[in-house]
């Protein structure tokens, strides 16, 4: 009998919707970083400079015509951000609180499964799966690297993936710690979408005006992408704050469950 028996069992389970979402990141990848060739020109470049510049600064444009500038922009800071977390607060949200509102979740804890064990077994599931997806990511972006001439480095590609997947991370531990606190489905949705959806445009108004720098600091965005990791490399300060506050999340998710009576 597995040690694991809720961590295997659902990634055995989900082998089917991971294809699927490597599938959509390899459509996306396929769709945008080919055309990087065909943009890179001055001819774009004068496009760019006649838009207005807040528009630019809020949209992340600043850096559009580098390779690393143009992978961020339209993938990792935009539609893979979104894939991302789309199956993070899919998995967040039904983790708990959606195998509670089914009653399916008395029924795991009718086996001699521990809470803790429960919350800690499916949130370490869910980052099995981020963690999967971000592999293939960084595998298909680096095979698109030369052909779509974005000179990337290596290194830096697998810190984007790092922070496309911390980001993707705290999205799903969020919508796991509420679904734990309140034991709905809806509550733990609003909050991951608040969260995710909140910091992309807290993150959009920041970067319109130095005033509003220190606005930043409370994004997870920011965390994530804010020192340019696809130019730069790793930023392991921001790692940290989105790593760190996932494992957080999480022990408030199993403390949450355990003061809480099932099903109430």
């Amino acid at each position: 009998m597995s040690r694991l028996p809720l961590f295997t069992r659902s990634l055995a389970g989900s082998w089917r919707p991971l294809l699927g979402w490597a599938a959509g990141i390899l459509a996306v990848l396929s769709l945008y970083l080919p055309l990087y060739p065909s943009l890179a020109g001055q001819d774009f470049q004068d496009l760019l400079q006649s838009l207005p510049p807040e528009l630019i600064s809020a949209l992340g444009y600043d850096e559009l015509t580098t390779g690393a500038g143009y992978t961020q922009s339209t993938f990792f800071g935009l539609i893979g951000f979104a894939l991302f977390t789309i199956a993070a607060v899919s998995w967040g949200t039904r983790a708990i609180a959606g195998d509670e509102e089914s009653g399916a979740l008395e029924l795991v804890l009718a086996h001699a499964v521990g809470r803790v064990q429960l919350v800690l077994e499916r949130s370490a599931a869910i980052a099995a799966r981020l963690l999967l997806l971000g592999l293939f990511t960084g595998l298909a972006v680096l095979v698109f690297n030369r052909p779509a001439q974005l000179g990337l480095v290596p290194s830096h590609v697998w810190a984007g993936c790092a922070a496309l997947i911390g980001l993707a991370l705290l999205t799903a531990s969020i919508a796991l710690a509420a679904g734990a606190i309140t034991g709905r489905r809806v509550w733990a949705l609003a909050a991951a979408v608040a969260v995710a959806v909140g910091g992309y445009a807290l993150n959009a108004v920041a970067n319109q005006n130095p005033d509003l720098d220190y606005l930043h600091a409370w994004t997870p965005y920011h965390w994530a992408f804010g020192a340019g990791p696809l130019s730069n490399g790793a930023d392991w300060a921001g790692l940290g704050a989105l790593y760190g506050t996932s494992a957080l999340l999480v022990l408030l998710a199993a403390f949450a469950l355990t003061r809480r009576d099932i099903g109430a």
